[in-house]
């Protein structure tokens, strides 16, 4: 997206180092240090983004930590006002004290962006009921896969503990508290009994990975721990079923990318995740392991439902945004916050 923004605009992306890795010309790079929990260095930081954005005509920041920042960084008022955009990828999930804190960035931030973009609905009504004076959705797109790539052969399907006769369940996710995989464990145990030749293999990294694996060791969970994989196209191609087990999402990346092969969805209805599916996925309550396992197995025996959720994926995913479509909002959105005529 900023090497697109970079055509008609001068881009700085700034952020932690290691998020600025393979970034093509002609967009600028800034290193600053945020995280996603409060530190020593965040005055500095504060104070990186106010030179950065010293005569920037739109300031754009991603999540709470970096809009609350940002928020800090244009208090002090200047010749040349910035226009401040902030994006919420991600609901507060935890307890009372992380929701706390969660609010009190929100309305560092709504008290000074000019637009919030929430990437769900409930996003979006949050901003509003804390005070922001424009909000609205975002647009993420999921990464675009060459058509028809060629399912997993034989070899790499053993190397993932998957037999000739294996039905495979998959996840994307990374291996963290939002992504509810005590929910996941919970219903590997009970599909292990309904459907025993079903292996639920889980791609992707974090910091719950050692939990899990220690889990599934010690329960003798169907579960194969994949860690981070680059050939995602293959193993969409080759499974039977994607399975989002979340707390919350905005627009999960994973369940756009199954919609686009065509890979029967069972998610939890959580956050944005119905505004991405439509009909053309089977939703459960998030925490219901057995309504889960259930719409898991429906999928696995029912050959009809499968075939038919297959097709109502492909066309759901030609209803999606795409690259385009986000490159032409937020240009709209950075015209109207810059041009009062516009707005």
């Amino acid at each position: 997206m900023a090497s697109a923004l970079a055509r008609d605009n001068r881009v700085i992306l700034a952020g932690p180092r290691e998020a600025l890795t393979d970034i093509a010309s002609p967009v600028h790079t800034s290193v600053i240090d945020v995280r996603d929990r409060p530190r020593a260095g965040d005055a500095a930081a504060v104070a990186r983004i106010r030179r950065i954005a010293r005569g920037a005509d739109v300031l754009h920041a991603h999540g709470l930590r970096a809009g609350a920042l940002a928020a800090l960084a244009l208090s002090t008022p200047t010749p040349e006002r910035t226009a401040l955009v902030v994006t919420l990828h991600n609901a507060a999930v935890g307890g009372h004290g992380v929701r706390s804190v969660g609010a009190g960035l929100l309305r560092m931030i709504t008290a000074r962006a000019d637009v919030v973009l929430g990437v769900s609905g409930d996003l979006v009504a949050d901003a509003l009921a804390h005070g922001a004076r424009r909000a609205e959705r975002g647009l993420v797109p999921a990464p675009t896969h060459a058509p028809g790539a060629d399912s997993w052969h034989e070899t790499a399907r053993r190397a993932a503990g998957v037999g000739p006769d294996d039905q495979i369940v998959l996840t994307l996710a990374r291996l963290a508290p939002q992504k509810g995989l005590g929910l996941l464990a919970d219903s590997a145990a009970l599909l292990a009994d309904r459907m025993p030749t079903a292996r639920w293999l889980v791609a992707g990294s974090g910091p719950l990975m050692d939990e899990l694996a220690d889990q599934v060791l010690g329960e003798a969970l169907p579960v194969t721990l994949l860690g981070r994989r680059r050939d995602v196209p293959a193993m969409l191609a080759s499974a039977d079923v994607l399975v989002s087990t979340s707390a919350w999402e905005g627009q999960p990346l994973n369940v756009q990318e199954a919609l686009a092969a065509g890979v029967p969805v069972v998610a939890t209805d959580v956050g944005g995740t119905r505004e991405v599916t439509g009909d053309a996925a089977l939703l459960v309550p998030y925490g219901d392991p057995d309504a889960l396992t259930s719409a898991i197995t429906r999928v696995l025996t029912d050959h009809d439902l499968a075939a038919d959720l297959r097709a109502r994926a492909l066309a759901r995913a030609a209803e999606l945004p795409t690259v385009d479509d986000a490159h032409a909002q937020l240009e709209r959105i950075y015209a109207e916050v810059t041009d009062p005529v516009i707005a």
